[in-house]
């Protein structure tokens, strides 16, 4: 039968094993969704509420994604167990007991180790740390021991910090090295009065006062393999003797021993034991439930009565309620053992037999609730053996059972969490539908701002056709400057500049020769004076331009799209029109408007040219037939000189208004170009539609398309959300 069992046991453990990738997958994608909750949630918390819009918050906060954080985190730690569960290569039972109730005793017999190994004592509380006993079925192969020691962080985390949150002492010291210079803080006045509080305050006083003896254990590599003769110095207090010499268990996290149990045929086992509890030592309790949580499949649970009586007492109901607290998806009754130990007539606590008989009878009124009670001297060998062998039995027929019913409890969680998940994410995908574009307003807002802009510019356009034959300002101020510059600066050359230039060698001494050079010179001279008419035609028409600007910025807001003013701000419009290649119309229109230009060159030039040809050239205006000297030349020079100027200026009188009439007929050319051409509905629709244009355009649409970026980012998220949450992705049982 136990070679059956054996093999049944190894079987078990072996179909647990595929399912650990199943678990680890699963947790993954739990890890996955929670960080998709998270951000949600932040992004809910850093874009939502902000906008200061109740309906959307209330929205937001009805959909409570935060409510299934904490289930997800749950369900992770449900699954850590699931998977230490399904990971190990052995059954492992766990014994579990107050202090000096036998469980050493019960290990040893199991075991076959000594109290070299595994300590038990009658005086002080003597095992101080976990350890885990592993059945080795090569009997010739010493027994020895494998030491896990804390690291300098989980020794602050699992056991100092404990001792602070529970005394009420203020920061966990940051590292080992402040912990050992700074005094420990003092004992808050509300609980000095305490005894209980007083004793786990001097617990904490011994790992501080004697941190020197194994603060090098806390840096010192795991696992540390020791022989069988060592393995007391590592998990207990004091010597066999009793003498309290050993420190090192302070930094020590578990020890495995490997040893042949005197039962051979127990298979894959080991034996989990826990440091006795009712000491004051704080976190003893916690890592009780997270060992038979984690590291389990089974729990004994062993009580000594004493033999002069020794009822049911509080303090085993509270163990037992502590431990169902390990497992709650898988009843406890179904995993535990009470074994009553039974001592003899010779013990030291004398014959307990009665006693035993009685607390059997009594278990259920405590609703202590086991799989079986049985009364076994746990310092006898066959006796606790066939203990062991009743245990072993019930697993090896039970435990693919419950292992099954463990897992299906689990399943069923993550398969509601999927529900409620996606039932939530299903509402987050039709939350905020109000951000949505409202085509409606798109359109009217459209219209009006092309209403608008027509009136601006037809009310223009009308106003410059009125004054089309008025004198323009900016070119008549021009032309002033001008003549004003040819009448004061003549160019004119003095008698004594006349004589000089005549008798030098080129001319040799011909006034007439003289006066043609000059003529020509002073042609030229005049000639320049005129040239800045340019500016006053560049000024009228870019005053204009400016004026088809402000229509555009006041009356058709479309400054917003644009920094730049006056006629860069045509420029850049049409670059901005030219950008997307759908608006080539409104592009032309904007372009040949900013292109449009009236210059000297191009209309006056050749006016001025032929009075200036007709009164100052030499071949058409000689002097008179006189002899010539220095004098007759000015006075010819200056005769025909006023004459330029006279004619000139009739010219220029009657141009003083063309710049009007251009103006008019270049704004009239835009207006049909941008408002009345064929297609510019649909152009400015197009142009004005875009998200770039018109979030700039109108403030109402700046929120629209913030409202809208943050729906695509919501909807983008809570896609992700569903995604991770698909069932196959929660599935670890087929």
């Amino acid at each position: 039968m136990n070679a059956n069992r054996s093999q049944k046991i190894a079987e078990i453990i072996q179909k647990r094993q595929p399912l650990v990738e199943k678990l680890e997958r699963v947790d993954k994608n739990l890890t996955v969704l929670y960080g998709k909750l998270n951000e949600l949630i932040a992004f809910g918390d850093r874009f939502l509420l902000p906008l200061n819009d109740s309906s959307a918050i209330q929205e937001f906060k009805e959909l409570d994604l935060t409510e299934l954080k904490d289930p997800i985190l749950h369900l992770q730690e449900q699954l850590q167990k699931l998977k230490a569960r399904f990971s190990r290569s052995t059954l492992n039972i766990g014994v579990v007991g107050r202090a000096r109730q036998g469980k050493s005793r019960l290990l040893q017999s199991l075991s076959g180790l000594t109290s070299v190994e595994i300590p038990d004592g009658d005086r002080e509380y003597c095992t101080g740390v976990r350890s885990a006993i592993y059945h080795n079925s090569n009997q010739d192969e010493d027994a020895y021991g494998e030491v896990y020691f804390h690291s300098e962080e989980s020794f602050l985390k699992e056991i100092i910090s404990p001792y602070y949150q529970k005394l009420h002492l203020g920061d966990v010291p940051a590292t080992v090295n402040q912990f050992a210079r700074d005094p420990l803080p003092q004992l808050p006045r509300d609980l000095s009065g305490n005894a209980e509080h007083k004793a786990m305050y001097e617990h904490l006083k011994k790992y501080r006062d004697n941190l020197d003896r194994y603060r090098h254990l806390l840096v010192q590599s795991s696992p540390l393999s020791i022989s069988r003769d060592r393995i007391r110095e590592y998990v207990a207090q004091d010597t066999p003797e009793g003498e309290r010499i050993y420190f090192n268990f302070f930094a020590v996290k578990e020890v495995k021993i490997t040893c042949h149990f005197s039962n051979a045929d127990v298979g894959k086992i080991a034996l989990v034991d826990m440091p006795g509890l009712g000491d004051t030592g704080i976190g003893d309790e916690e890592r009780m439930v997270r060992t038979l949580g984690q590291d389990v499949d089974a729990v004994l649970f062993v009580r000594m009565p004493k033999s002069l009586g020794d009822p049911w007492a509080d303090v085993d109901v509270k163990l037992y309620d502590t431990a169902k607290k390990a497992l709650v998806d898988l009843p406890i009754d179904l995993w535990s053992f009470m074994v009553l130990n039974r001592t003899d007539v010779n013990s030291k606590n004398g014959d307990n037999y009665q006693n035993c008989l009685d607390l059997e009878k009594t278990i259920c009124t405590q609703h202590i609730d086991v799989v079986n009670c049985t009364v076994t001297n746990c310092a006898n060998q066959t006796e606790a053996n066939q203990m062991l062998d009743l245990v072993l039995n019930y697993l090896a027929d039970k435990i693919a059972e419950l292992d099954k019913r463990y897992a299906l409890v689990c399943q069923e969680h993550l398969d509601q969490l999927q529900k409620d998940l996606g039932d939530r994410l299903n509402k987050a995908r039709n939350l905020f539908l109000q951000f949505e574009s409202d085509s409606q307003l798109a359109l009217s807002l459209s219209e009006a701002l092309l209403e608008d802009l027509s009136i601006g510019l037809v009310q223009l356009r009308d106003d410059l056709h009125q004054r089309r034959e008025e004198i323009d300002p900016y070119f008549q101020q021009q032309v002033k400057a001008a003549l004003e510059a040819c009448k004061n600066n003549k160019g004119i050359s003095s008698e004594q500049d006349i004589v000089r230039r005549a008798i030098a060698p080129d001319l040799k001494g011909s006034y007439l020769a003289t006066y043609r050079v000059i003529v020509a010179e002073l042609r030229a001279h005049l000639s320049r004076h005129f040239l800045s008419l340019n500016e006053g035609l560049k000024q009228s028409i870019n005053a204009i331009k400016s004026d088809v600007t402000e229509v555009l910025v006041s009356q058709g807001r479309l400054g917003e799209l644009i920094e730049k003013r006056e006629t860069e701000f045509l420029y850049d419009l049409a670059e901005l029109l030219a950008a997307d290649h759908q608006h080539h119309q409104l592009e032309l229109g904007f372009r040949t408007l900013w292109e449009f230009d009236l210059s000297y060159s191009g209309l006056l030039l050749t006016e001025i040219r032929q009075c200036l040809d007709e009164l100052l050239t030499p071949d058409t205006n000689n002097p008179p037939d006189q002899p010539l000297d220095a004098a007759t030349v000015r006075t010819n020079l200056e005769h025909f000189y006023e004459q330029a100027i006279d004619q000139c200026e009739k010219v220029l009188e009657k141009w003083l208004s063309v710049p009007s009439r251009a103006g008019y007929y270049m704004v009239e050319e835009f207006v049909d170009r941008i408002l009345y051409a064929e297609g510019l509905k649909k152009e400015w629709s197009t142009f004005l539609s875009r998200h770039d244009v018109r979030s700039q355009i109108w403030p109402e649409f700046k929120v629209i398309e913030e409202r809208q970026q943050m729906l695509q980012t919501w909807n983008a998220l809570v896609e992700e959300a569903r995604i991770a949450n698909q069932l196959d992705a929660l599935q670890f049982l087929n």
